[in-house]
């Protein structure tokens, strides 16, 4: 396997982070670092003799980056990397207090995603592919060579993604599944942000509101 992935699954909201290593190089990236997930990672990283090199965020929701401070405290040369249309949102804590948890600021994001930009890790291609519909920041990343795709909260086992929150919106949502998901090799692996994986064909073919 070109990338080794390591997944916790953590928090209050059974949230999915996600460790990508480049295991010859010793580089390794993070996907959304959620509750309770930093020690578990910093551990897997000293386990593995990994270098974190990048802080990635499908989004800017409470639960998908409440341990971004603590990581990026713990890995200060790990660049933290979000879209521009949920810098907002970003920076009022994802919402937290709203949603009656409790979220200090993290750290500004230093990276601007835009769809399809190339991300490394270690050696290997990350993908930026832009996917609106759940926040208008949303984006997912797909490796070619590992044949996955992280998808954050656009599309899950059987389900999609809310649209009910500010910002987002269920057609613009949809077309994005159709448009970069849906697009990919039907064996793709689909790594969510909640729940158990799949894939684009058993979501093709399984999925109920698409």
């Amino acid at each position: 396997m070109p990338l080794e992935i390591l997944t916790f699954a953590t928090g209050p909201l059974g949230n999915n982070t996600y460790l990508l290593a480049d295991t010859t190089a010793r580089q390794a990236t993070v996907i959304d670092p959620g509750y309770d997930s930093p020690q578990l990672i910093l551990e897997a990283l000293a386990r593995e003799q990994w270098a974190l090199t990048s802080i990635l965020l499908t989004h800017a929701h409470f639960d998908h980056i409440a341990g971004v401070k603590e990581l990026a405290q713990a890995a200060p040369q790990a660049a933290i990397a979000l879209h521009p249309l949920d810098l907002p949102l970003y920076l009022d804590a994802g919402w937290a207090t709203q949603f009656g948890f409790d979220l200090p600021q993290p750290p500004r994001p230093q990276v601007s995603l835009q769809h399809q930009q190339v991300l490394k890790v270690g050696e290997y291609d990350l993908i930026v592919l832009h996917t609106p519909g759940h926040s208008a920041g949303h984006v997912a990343f797909k490796s070619p060579i590992a044949r996955v795709a992280f998808t954050g909260d656009l599309i899950f086992y059987r389900g999609i993604g809310r649209t009910d929150l500010p910002g987002g919106s269920e057609s613009t949502l949809l077309e994005s599944i159709r448009n970069h998901i849906f697009t990919l090799p039907p064996e793709t692996r689909l790594l969510s942000g909640h729940g158990p994986e799949t894939t684009v064909g058993e979501e093709q073919a399984e999925n109920p509101f698409l």
